[in-house]
């Protein structure tokens, strides 16, 4: 079976950094997947936040561009997200998703009914 985990949440303060990781297993199409990030805060829905497609191009939601980024490893099958910057509205459970075998919409595909597999989350809290 499809397991995707997260780790690398933690509590920081305001204008902290962390790195998120999720490693894939059972998953023999990783490398001909898109790969994405989720967030969900208390009492909002889960936000699509960013996505890695096969051939490397990327894209972020608003909320976190220029502070985020995200990058694969195919070889590891494992998916990073290096998160810079970071304020109170960062805080949430962040989960990994992959999407067979694109985003063409970019973050915007990441919607339940597409995913083919989704992580159990990591939190992050981030304080002021």
């Amino acid at each position: 079976a499809v397991q995707l985990v997260e780790s690398g949440g933690g509590s920081v303060q305001t204008g902290g950094s962390l790195t998120l990781s999720c490693a894939a297993s059972g998953y023999s199409y990783f490398k001909s997947a898109c790969m994405g990030w989720f967030r969900q805060a208390v009492g909002h829905e889960r936000e699509g936040i960013a996505v890695i497609d096969t051939d490397a191009s990327t894209d972020y939601a608003d909320s976190v561009k220029g502070r985020f980024k995200i990058s694969r490893d195919n070889v590891k099958k494992v998916v990073y997200l290096q998160m810079e910057n970071l304020n109170p509205d960062d805080t949430g459970r962040y989960y990994c998703a992959a999407v067979y075998p694109s985003c063409p919409l970019g973050v915007k595909t990441l919607v339940p009914e597409v995913l083919d597999a989704l992580g159990q989350g990591t939190l992050v809290t981030v304080s002021s």
